[in-house]
């Protein structure tokens, strides 16, 4: 190839490849150079320029005029010079233009290599610059190759991946399909810029309804957040600046065509679309539709939230395996506890007994260091004396008897069964004697008795019956029991 024919391969490779011309004529230059140093010495003094009205690229020489040569590859003499340039002076420098087609094969292989290196480096660089004002762009892609799960996509002048992590769960591709996806990173890496796509995170989402809503796309309606679980569910804010502008009836469309496209898109993903506001209790309570909130309790220096709901949209408001309250949380930026009203009333009812069991500390104490933030002995131990004051009901006798109770807490009570054991058998030893159950004394046969009546104390101190008439004996002498009786009547 003649070096005149260099201007018409470039702008080809410069279209086929998308680098800049001028890149490549650099290219082309430097390459020159190191094959003319290659051929003329390391020390030379190359220059190399491209000619734009000729299209060649010129190789020049430059040594400067001297009486005696040391260097011949810098240096040239002053009659050498003279025939050369016939106005040239001492300490001159004159260029020569060397002759390209002299440079050899090992000259012109350094060459090859220098271009196509500089080549590869200047394709990666315009890869770069092309994507990296894209990110966050949705892009069209056939499935090129599976590499561990990942898939390798073909977008047309470079190749980008899209990791198994960034996909949708459950869904499958194979070769040769076209997928969407959204450019979310352009890594700089040694063997080139590498693409990466997501179909999984919440910006393809938002990227998804930008692309399905025009109002979106005009700026009328905006998009606050969005929390996703790929695959599965999803959550989406928005809001409009046209109060005529329903924005969930914009993003929903007719007859849901348009969140019916990216659900598609998504597999089958659900999507609550949900009205923005900027109060945060209202913007919590839409979050967690369609469960009704009864109550909702802030603390701006945790960003915690405290949600009461009826027993009946308790399972509603947690969701299933606690999906819709972690996206609601996800979405509002805040940390969202969701209890019942039940259990909040014995929660509540817990820290009043809790509170008044400190000495000094009434219902209406309870109630304003409760309202006050204060809800357990711990709370009010850690308080200061002036802290106690500034709370309506607190004067400092109060808050000094408080403080120290709370700090130093009497130790409970022990051997409360000890002491109700000692006073049932006080109780016992006041019963008298004749009102005891006669079914109480152990059942022996008569003759046992007769037997061992004379050595059992037990027996000596029973009193003796009264007497009986006769036909009462006789009566009690037939009745069954009276041979169960330890001590027979005397007068029978």
């Amino acid at each position: 190839m003649q070096i005149s024919e260099i201007k018409r391969v470039v702008e080809q490779v410069s279209k086929d490849k998308g680098i800049d011309f001028h890149v490549l004529i650099k290219t082309m230059e430097e390459a020159l150079a190191s094959a003319a140093r290659k051929k003329l010495g390391k020390n030379a003094d190359i220059e190399v320029q491209y000619n734009e009205e000729s299209g060649e690229i010129e190789v020049f020489q430059f040594k400067e005029v001297v009486d005696e040569v040391v260097d011949p590859d810098v240096e040239i003499t002053f009659e050498d010079g003279r025939k050369l340039d016939r106005d040239c002076e001492m300490g001159d420098s004159l260029g020569l233009k060397v002759d390209t087609s002299t440079f050899g094969r090992i000259a012109a292989q350094s060459a090859k290599q220098v271009i196509i290196q500089k080549m590869k480096d200047a394709e990666r660089e315009a890869i770069y610059e092309s994507f990296i004002d894209r990110k966050g762009e949705i892009i069209n892609g056939i499935v090129q190759r599976v590499d561990r799960g990942d898939l390798i996509v073909n977008l047309g002048n470079t190749e980008a991946v899209l990791p198994v992590r960034e996909q949708i769960p459950r869904e499958t591709f194979r070769r040769g399909d076209r997928v969407r996806a959204l450019i979310k990173d352009i890594l700089l890496e040694s063997r080139g810029p590498q693409v990466v796509l997501t179909r999984a995170s919440s910006e393809f989402l938002i990227a998804l309804f930008k692309t399905e809503v025009p109002e979106i796309m005009e700026g009328v309606v905006k998009i606050n957040g969005a929390a996703r679980e790929s695959g599965v569910r999803a959550k989406i804010a928005v809001s409009s600046i046209d109060s005529d502008i329903d924005p969930v009836g914009a993003c929903v469309g007719m007859r849901g065509s348009r969140v019916q496209n990216v659900v598609q898109e998504l597999k089958g993903e659900k999507i609550d679309i949900i009205p923005w506001h900027p109060d945060a209790a209202r913007y919590v309570c839409n979050a967690l539709a369609p469960a009704e909130i009864a109550k909702v309790i802030i603390d701006e220096d945790t960003m915690t939230m405290e949600v009461i709901v009826p027993v009946d949209y308790l399972s509603v408001a947690i969701g299933k395996k606690g999906q819709n309250v972690r996206l609601a949380s996800i979405l509002t930026g805040w940390q969202l506890d969701v209890v019942s009203e039940e259990e909040h009333s014995r929660s509540l009812k817990d820290e009043f007994n809790n509170l008044m069991s400190i000495p000094g500390v009434g219902a209406a104490q309870a109630e304003a260091l409760h309202s006050s933030g204060y809800y357990t002995v711990e709370d009010v131990a850690d308080a200061s004396m002036g802290d106690l004051l500034d709370i309506d009901g607190f004067d400092e006798e109060r808050a000094t008897l408080v403080l120290e109770s709370a700090r130093n807490p009497e130790p409970a009570e022990t051997g409360s069964e000890e002491d109700e054991s000692a006073a049932d058998d006080a109780a016992a030893t006041d019963i008298p004697e004749d009102e005891m159950s006669v079914e109480s004394e152990p059942e022996t046969s008569a003759t046992d008795e007769v037997d061992g009546d004379d050595d059992s104390p037990e027996q000596e101190s029973e009193p003796e019956p009264e007497p009986l008439d006769a036909d009462e004996a006789d009566e009690e002498g037939d009745s069954p029991e009276q041979e169960s009786d330890p001590e027979p009547n005397p007068d029978a």
